[in-house]
């Protein structure tokens, strides 16, 4: 009686590691090779969007093809799913690197020492600098996380270690409410409620740092609830076991814990209202001198610098342009630093579990 051999789906043959990318640069070759005849033909420009798109479609398609010819049908599929979460997390680079790309070509005509070192005051053209801008973003965001992480951190340390009921409940909604809140909202909010305590013209670094305030502390709330969520139950049960009361314990062993977590969504919370632009424009208006004073005047920030260069040019419109673009970069700069300001206090308070 013959036997019937039939390929073993687990021992079948596999494709080279190189395989992948001389697929890759055979699909490149074809389709660029084709739309470029086609151009030429039609004296029209190389289509680079379409080049794209067809690469990575027939790139997909043939490597598809030759995988379930040499390792079989499920080797094949376990590619095109690969290819497809690769090909998915590139497209959604695409925006980001555009982004930087023209933001660090655009901004980098003004990015030296004199933007960095003078205010606009009494500049009309070209020169000026963003200094007072800086300076009103950090101390407005400083001002705003002082407010913030005190109230987050202790809502979200009610709601894990004692809420219950419909308070908690209440609480739990409304902060899922505020996250949903439009910043112009916020804006309008702290500006009314400025407004009343005193009176017209009462705008103010610290009338921003409060629109601020209302879109932080949601994201501040939430952050630190899921990481005190993520501390074993455990420990509290050896601290009570101790004798230790329940707001000792939270102090000495909930908090310390989490405290990586917790710093962590402090951070992007930061990174979250530093680029607002809406309800500083609203609270804390606009200048071009330097001004300290949380509460006297006017106090600019990087988000309205940017925003005011860009639709109030004057007579010599590409200095301020140029200028738009370098606080662009500068105000990333700033994101990107707290980013890593964030890993950085993420790793240095991270529990160490070792001996």
């Amino acid at each position: 009686m013959s036997a019937i051999t039939r390929a073993n789906p687990l021992t079948a043959g596999r494709l080279p590691r190189w395989a992948n990318l001389a697929v890759f640069a055979a699909a490149a070759v074809v389709f660029g090779v084709g739309l470029g005849l086609t151009a030429a033909a039609e004296r029209a420009e190389f289509p680079v969007p379409a080049f794209v798109i067809t690469t990575v479609l027939g790139y997909l398609v043939l490597l598809v093809v030759l995988s379930r010819v040499v390792e079989g049908p499920r080797r094949a599929k376990d590619r095109l799913m690969r290819n497809l979460v690769v090909a998915a997390f590139l497209l959604a680079l695409t925006p980001l690197i555009s982004l930087i790309v023209t933001v660090v070509g655009r901004g980098a005509a003004r990015f030296d020492i004199t933007f960095f070192t003078e205010s606009m005051r009494n500049v009309t053209g070209e020169g000026g600098g963003v200094l007072h801008a800086v300076v009103g973003t950090l101390e407005i965001t400083a001002a705003a996380t002082l407010i913030s992480v005190p109230i987050g951190l202790l809502t979200a340390i009610y709601l894990v270690e004692y809420g219950r009921g419909w308070l908690a409940r209440a609480i739990t909604f409304f902060v899922d409410v505020m996250t949903g809140i439009p910043s112009i909202v916020a804006g309008l909010f702290a500006f009314s409620l400025f407004l009343l305590l005193f009176g017209p013209g009462s705008r103010m670094g610290l009338s921003g740092a409060v629109a601020l305030s209302i879109l932080m502390i949601p994201v501040v709330v939430r952050s630190s609830e899921e990481m005190l969520k993520l501390v074993p139950r455990d420990l509290r049960e050896a601290s009570y076991a101790l004798g230790v009361p329940k707001w000792r314990t939270i102090l000495k062993v909930v908090i310390p814990t989490a405290i990586a977590g917790i710093s962590t969504g402090v951070m992007l919370a930061i990174a979250r209202v530093i680029g607002e632009t809406a309800p500083l424009l609203i609270t804390a208006g606009f200048t071009q001198s330097m001004n300290y004073d949380l509460t006297d005047g006017d106090m600019m920030s990087l988000p309205v610098f940017v925003y005011n260069s860009y639709i109030s040019q004057g007579v010599d419109a590409q200095a301020y342009i140029d200028r738009a673009w370098a606080g662009a970069l500068t105000l990333i700069l700033i994101v990107m630093l707290l980013n890593l300001l964030a890993r950085l206090v993420a790793k240095i308070f991270a529990p160490k579990l070792g001996r």
